[in-house]
């Protein structure tokens, strides 16, 4: 598990941890008991398939429930207090690659909540790391597994 203390995510990455934790105590804790006490009624524990993937749950469950109570304990919210025309969290961000016409768009958030299938970018992953605190019109650089790469950024919201 990623250090917890070093952990930053937005206030809506926040609440949805928040919202997750209250259903796994509540409602999921529920659901995994009720499903153990029908697996144990089935008789012989030692070849109960049942009983055996309720206690895979059971044990996943508690261990989401422990990695968000410590990230909820520890984790730092960051609000938008940056000036709009510097890379930082919560920034969009559109870039376009050396020798290419392409424009990608990204939004800077915590490695908690990166997401790149929706264009969600970690501040410590690599690109992310290059973009902040970078303006628009700089020219940046970083490396990858296929070698350098050089950006511009084009527009910082």
């Amino acid at each position: 598990m990623p250090d917890a203390k070093n952990t930053v995510v937005s206030q809506e990455k926040f609440d949805e941890m928040i919202q997750e934790l209250e259903h796994l105590k509540t409602v999921r804790r529920t659901e995994i008991a009720k499903n153990l006490e029908y697996a144990r009624s089935l008789g012989d524990l030692s070849e109960n398939a049942e009983y055996q993937e309720a206690r895979d749950l059971q044990a996943a469950a508690e261990e989401r429930i422990k990695k968000l109570e410590e990230l909820v304990k520890y984790t730092k919210i960051i609000t938008d207090g940056k000036k709009k025309s510097e890379v930082g969290f919560g920034s969009k961000v559109s870039i376009k690659k050396e020798g290419s016409s392409d424009v990608h768009e990204y939004t800077i958030v915590g490695s908690e909540e990166a997401d790149m299938r929706v264009k969600k970018l970690s501040h410590v992953s690599p690109l992310g790391a290059a973009l902040m605190g970078k303006k628009k019109g700089d020219i940046f650089a970083f490396n990858t597994p296929n070698g350098k790469q050089t950006y511009t950024i084009e527009k910082v919201a």
